[in-house]
């Protein structure tokens, strides 16, 4: 469990590729796999920012869950939470091309037009995120310059022009 800090989650593919599962926020956890089943956790973790992390034994914790339910009930919708979120990353890489993957990005991290987001993460673990490479990601946020739907600040500072425009690429 995060208690301060910024790590990133990442995988390997078998020729060392790295691919970004996510970034754990304080109050954000991982080692899930192994607290219901006899296994190890196949991520990385990358210390992106100083972490202070509470360590809990598969016992302990299960021991915890069983008499506080209602954190059980929580912890389930931590992960149907994350199901969510990883069945609408795969759809999206699986049927969308890069730039509407990208705008669909952009859309969720924005309320209105005229706003300000920042890119919680560098354009390489973006393009990772989105199943791209780094060069397209820049192409791509280019394009969006073009077509007037954004306009970047600087490498992670980014104004939403046209939030309906976004989400109709």
């Amino acid at each position: 469990i995060l208690h301060s800090g910024l790590i990133r989650l990442y995988l390997l593919a078998e020729f060392g590729k790295e691919q970004l599962v996510r970034f754990l926020h304080p109050g954000d956890f991982t080692g899930d796999l192994a607290l219901f089943r006899e296994s190890k956790h196949e991520a990385y973790a990358e210390a992106v920012t100083e972490p202070q992390v509470c360590r809990k034994t598969r016992y302990d914790l299960q021991h915890f869950l069983l008499k506080y339910p209602a954190i059980s009930l929580k912890l389930l919708q931590e992960f149907s939470n994350r199901l969510e979120k990883s069945e609408r990353q795969t759809t999206y890489v699986s049927t969308e091309k890069v730039e509407a993957r990208l705008a669909l990005y952009l859309a969720e991290l924005a309320k209105k037009d005229g706003d300000t987001i920042t890119l919680p993460m560098s354009k390489k673990d973006l393009a990772s995120y989105l199943g791209t490479t780094p060069e397209t990601i820049s192409r791509k946020m280019g394009s969006l310059e073009d077509h007037h739907l954004i306009k970047q600040l600087n490498h992670r500072e980014i104004v939403i022009l046209d939030l309906d425009g976004l989400l109709f690429l």
